[in-house]
């Protein structure tokens, strides 16, 4: 027999390579997962038992029924006019600055991720909102498609955040603090995005032009629209911030909440059975990832992988600082092949045990993992929002597309130093 350490080396490295075929995590993970601990227990019936029950085990657990929660309020946020009206907002309010309406597409966007789970989601509404409007305005249109693509990633960070809870499930944190702990990354996020635009229609004003005209008293006329928006952002992060609801209760007053807004502008029975169909379409997915990876996690607990591989790091008597640097570079070049779930679900059984022992706070990494996943939704060849951007607006050439995204990867890697270097700015809100 071969030392379970041995097997469990195998184990990954098979799975990357399936992955790498095109597998698809959930499967690959499940198969490779199930073989391991046949492999490893004392008989085949004996892993297969024990791959068998991780599905049922962790399904019932409650803390993962904030996750259809968090995917409902987005898809009934379309209807509830959300985008429509945040977006006329932050035109009126920030179209006078260089590059205005980008930067006020880029605060929309924000608006709408605190009501909003899916990074895709955004990209796909605002695609539709906010790129004819700036291609109307004579805007470079590769400027309007990167803003669009590179602000629907804010949709992973500000919570509701679908990524926030994975990882808060995989790594047993509080998903509560985690999910509080992310506005304000978030919203530095959404700065560092606004300056570059800036700096870059200051610089070149002919690619971003002030949109003008807008009185005073027509700024203020569009604020009441944005009401639905802040109430829903009151109610899911005040009831979670002060312990007056589990994210759970808070996700479902804010898919409540949500569901009366549509209700009043005129959602239809088929506009609400298309949201809930399309809810329960993209939890099942998640779910279903979630099972095949946790079962592959399992067998890597038996192998002791993840605990020689922090033990092997922390004996390398490395600055941590390098460590997380390294963990970076990892995620950014898997972001360039993988979706942000399935480099989550196989990276953090082996990074998140080193991290630990390195000294670094749960909450934090966890912030920086999911905005490494955020750049990963940018960077080709399978940059995801780029390709929903592309799909409904198909006018603008992928490439064009994928060139207007590197700007803001350039923020985001700056977004992520001033992170780390200033953890504090991530753990103040819920320091103890």
């Amino acid at each position: 027999m071969m030392e379970p350490l041995t097997i469990g080396v195998i184990g990954a490295a098979c799975l990357v390579a399936l992955a790498v075929l095109g597998v698809r995590i959930a499967f690959a993970a499940a198969l490779v997962g199930t073989v391991g601990l046949m492999v490893m227990l004392p008989s085949p019936l004996a892993g297969l038992m024990t791959a068998g029950t991780i599905p049922y085990d962790k399904s019932v657990k409650y803390t993962l029924s904030v996750l259809p929660m968090f995917i409902l309020i987005g898809y009934l946020a379309y209807y509830a006019r959300m985008t429509e009206t945040s977006f006329e907002a932050a035109r009126r309010w920030f179209g006078w600055l260089p590059g205005g309406l980008a930067i006020g597409t880029i605060f929309a966007v924000a608006a709408f991720s605190a009501v909003s789970g899916a990074s895709t989601a955004a990209a796909a509404v605002f695609s539709r909102v906010a790129i004819p409007e700036m291609l109307k305005a004579k805007y470079d249109r590769r400027l309007a498609a990167g803003v669009v693509a590179a602000g629907s990633t804010l949709d992973s960070l500000i919570p509701p955040s679908a990524l926030l809870v994975i990882y808060g499930i995989l790594v047993e944190v509080s998903i509560g603090k985690l999910l509080v702990a992310g506005f304000v990354p978030g919203f530095i996020s959404a700065l560092v995005y606004s300056a570059i635009v800036l700096v870059r229609c200051t610089r070149n004003p002919a690619i971003g032009p002030r949109i003008t005209g807008y009185s005073w008293a027509q700024r203020f006329e569009s604020l009441p629209g944005t009401a639905p928006i802040w109430i829903v952002i009151g109610l899911i992060f005040t009831s979670m911030l002060w312990g007056w609801a589990t994210p759970t209760e808070a996700g479902a007053l804010g898919a409540f909440a949500v569901f009366c807004f549509a209700l009043w502008y005129g959602m239809k029975w088929h506009d609400l059975k298309g949201a809930l169909l399309e809810a329960a379409k993209l939890t099942v997915m998640i779910f279903t990832i979630i099972w095949g990876v946790l079962i592959f996690v399992r067998f890597l607990g038996f192998a002791r992988l993840p605990d020689a591989f922090a033990s092997w790091v922390v004996d390398l008597a490395l600055p941590p600082v390098m460590v997380i640097v390294a963990i970076y570079l990892v995620y950014f070049i898997l972001g360039m092949f993988m979706d942000a779930i399935g480099m989550m679900l196989l990276t953090l059984p082996v990074f998140y045990p080193v991290v630990v022992a390195l000294g670094y706070d749960p909450i934090w990494f966890g912030i920086m993992v999911v905005k490494m996943c955020g750049i990963g939704l940018l960077t080709p060849p399978v940059g995801l929002a780029c390709y929903v951007v592309n799909g409904v607006r198909p006018e603008i050439p992928l490439g064009d597309v994928f060139r207007g995204i590197w700007p803001f990867v350039l923020a985001d890697i700056l977004t992520v130093a001033l992170l780390t270097a200033y953890p504090q700015l991530v753990t103040f809100i819920v320091a103890d």
